[in-house]
């Protein structure tokens, strides 16, 4: 898998995609993140990428023409499957819909910022909207680092055990059942009997039962 993020904080992206499970994933070359700092592709003499919106209001807005020669540039090398707005009105991330673009091949992000991105841009040029929860940030690269790890994780080779990505919360409609580890007891604190039963039937119906049990009390809307 490829995916090419459109920012102008290229350097928000070290931190997340050189650590843990997404560097092994880049090391093995199962996926290949690109950055692009939106800046490269202004035509203006300063860099600017923003100006003020017609009408008024406060905020700037990001322009056009640097995201459509950017765009423009990568769709000159490949086809993409999906080009992304990051956007805090976009329909919610969810894991059946990490899951489906885990299968996809190539991916455009695109990372907003100051009030917002040209309508025009999301009219004519992206292909989705995501948002990963109703609240606001100052721009989208957290977001699409979110969006980037939740899809990469589920790529067959990246985890270690691949079964454990099928037992995550919400891949079965319900959230995990509690987990426990050594030592079994601490502070008076004890493991359940029935983990330590050996009997995995018991185990399994414990572990559906305390997933149902949990989703009730944490998720409701999920049982709804």
């Amino acid at each position: 898998m490829r995916i090419d993020i459109i920012t102008i904080f290229p350097e928000m992206f070290e931190g997340p995609f050189t650590e843990s499970i997404i560097k092994r994933a880049v090391q093995k070359g199962i996926v290949d993140i690109q950055t692009h700092n939106l800046r490269d592709y202004t035509l203006d003499k300063n860099k600017k990428v923003d100006d003020y919106a017609f009408s008024g209001g406060a905020g700037m807005v990001m322009m056009i023409e640097p995201v459509d020669l950017c765009i423009r540039d990568l769709k000159s090398e490949r086809d993409y499957d999906e080009i992304i707005y990051m956007s805090p009105d976009g329909e919610l991330l969810t894991q059946p819909l990490c899951n489906s673009l885990s299968m996809t091949q190539n991916l455009i992000i695109l990372c907003g910022h100051y009030k917002g991105i040209d309508e025009r841009i999301r009219e004519h040029l992206v292909t989705r909207e995501i948002s990963i929860g109703d609240y606001v940030l100052s721009g989208g690269e957290l977001g699409a680092a979110v969006l980037a790890d939740s899809i990469i994780r589920l790529i067959p080779g990246v985890l270690n055990d691949e079964t454990s990505a099928l037992s995550d919360s919400f891949q079965s409609g319900l959230v995990s059942p509690p987990v426990y580890t050594r030592p079994r007891e601490y502070n008076n604190w004890k493991v359940p009997d029935i983990l330590l039963s050996g009997d995995e039937r018991k185990i399994n119906d414990w572990k559906l039962e305390q997933a149902i049990l949990r989703t009730k009390q944490r998720r409701p809307n999920m049982i709804e």
